[in-house]
């Protein structure tokens, strides 16, 4: 799925990735992900929402809770 591709392009080192690209790549998605509607943005929280709910994977888990804030889905709530 796009958000474990994401999720290799965040964590990728210099020797797995041109980092520069990898920028661009982010700074893509996320320009995608805010020109959606907001309903469908709404549905990509949720989906990413359930998603994290039923994942095993600790670091995948934190990824797809971050997504919707690290791409702009969300303000920072912190």
């Amino acid at each position: 799925m796009l958000v474990d591709v994401l999720r290799f392009i965040d964590g990728s080192e210099d020797e797995q990735m041109d980092q520069d690209h990898a920028v661009k790549v982010m700074e893509g998605v996320a320009h995608v992900v805010n020109t959606l509607s907001d309903d469908q943005q709404q549905e990509l929280i949720t989906l990413l929402g359930e998603m994290a709910a039923a994942e095993t994977n600790p670091a995948r888990r934190q990824f797809l809770e971050e997504f919707p804030e690290g791409f702009g889905l969300v303000d920072d709530l912190s």
